[in-house]
């Protein structure tokens, strides 16, 4: 067979836009690329390369590198010159979350992925619990319309097919993925003490005001009070509307509770490195988040993939991704089981190795080699000969 290279278009927000799916969407090339590079027969098999249609809401002066088109939200004449672009390449791989695309609920998506010509493969990172009627006819139309959904979490797939009107034979369970830090802690963040750490970009929602409440149980109650380290930036949005009013209202409950010295709020910005020497060097990781519908938390998949003890609230993912004793799951808003929950671990040495081993086991389907992977063979199952062994 011939052996030209075997194009991926990767569709979504991408640096140096900062949000989750941005951080993904570049860590699922860079998998996808290397783990075909690495197991390529140059003999018999196609070069696989990568390269990025970037969702924008205003176009840059120039492309980075690695991206190949912008499709800017709203603009239909951008969304049929991505289409364009899209349909140079072998094989599409879109990112869908109902936020990043234009039109009522991200609908413009839909007329996307019908209008392209070569597969498509769609990774849903939101699958609601109560969909409004027009998003449940979107996500409907959506998977109807590409060649392959994937979810990241079973109970995504669970909700996905109890919610949905889908084909179970179209949608398959492919991990979040997460790189191995798996190395000693690094000197630690703040004092040479136990920190309990949560990490990303901030706002209402995250359960960080619970948290804080936690530690105030904590001291009242004359237990140990670790630091509590929120490390990132403010959400773009809510920067936008509010300034750094939440941030001090956060510092300003801390005081009133008498936990004021244990709280960092730290909004430098780091390096990936950087940052995943401060993961590996957290105590303990702490997800408070409010929201008991998300099915797929990558915060969750590093701090496993990192093999530190974990405290979250109990949405889906953390439910089912700590259930083999890689962490504590705790109610919604109940300040008290934060606080117990983190007395227990700080306070015991066994618990916390327990902990990491537990994580060791549960991160290995997790890792990007692992995962893109997977991506990999989807790729080949839905472009077929093209990119055969």
């Amino acid at each position: 067979m011939s052996c030209r290279d075997f194009q991926i278009a990767f569709v979504g927000t991408f640096p140096p836009t900062a949000c989750g799916i941005a951080t993904f969407t570049k860590s699922l090339r860079d998998a996808v690329v290397e783990c075909a590079q690495s197991t390529r027969d140059a003999a018999t098999q196609p070069r696989v390369s990568g390269e990025v249609i970037r969702l924008v809401d205003q176009p840059s002066d120039h492309l980075s590198k690695g991206v190949v088109g912008e499709w800017r939200r709203g603009d239909s004449a951008s969304l049929l010159a991505a289409v364009e672009v899209a349909d140079r390449y072998d094989c599409v791989i879109l990112q869908h979350e109902f936020g990043i695309f234009g039109g009522t609920d991200g609908d413009e998506v839909v007329e996307f992925v019908r209008s392209c010509s070569v597969p498509v493969i769609v990774v849903l990172h939101t699958v609601l619990l109560a969909p409004t009627p027009r998003q449940r006819d979107i996500v409907d139309l959506l998977v109807g319309a590409a060649d392959l959904a994937v979810v990241q979490s079973h109970a995504a797939y669970n909700r996905l097919l109890a919610s949905q009107d889908v084909d179970p034979r179209s949608v398959t369970v492919i991990p979040h993925g997460a790189a191995a830090n798996f190395g000693d802690p690094s000197p630690r963040h703040a004092k040479d003490e136990p920190f309990v750490l949560t990490w990303g970009l901030i706002g209402p929602g995250k359960g960080i005001e619970q948290a804080i409440r936690a530690l105030g149980l904590l001291s009242r109650s004359g237990r140990d009070v670790p630091t509590y380290v929120v490390a990132g930036r403010t959400h773009p949005n809510v920067l936008r509307m509010e300034g750094e009013s939440y941030r001090q209202q956060l510092k300003a409950l801390a005081e009133d509770l008498g936990v004021g010295d244990h709280l960092i709020l730290d909004a430098s910005y780091r390096s990936w490195v950087s940052l995943r020497a401060m993961i590996r060097s957290a105590t303990v990781v702490l997800l408070p988040y409010d929201n008991p519908d998300q099915v797929t938390s990558g915060v969750l998949v590093e701090a496993i993939a990192s093999l530190r003890p974990v405290v979250a609230t109990a949405f889906p993912h953390a439910v089912e991704i700590l259930g083999n004793g890689a962490g504590i799951v705790v109610p919604h808003t109940d300040p008290a089981a934060i606080a117990d929950a983190l007395s227990e671990i700080l306070g015991n040495d066994q618990c916390r190795l327990r902990m990491r081993e537990a994580a060791r086991v549960e991160a290995v389907p997790l890792l990007w080699p692992t995962v893109g992977q997977e991506y990999l063979t989807k790729v080949r199952l839905v472009a077929g000969s093209l990119v055969s062994v």
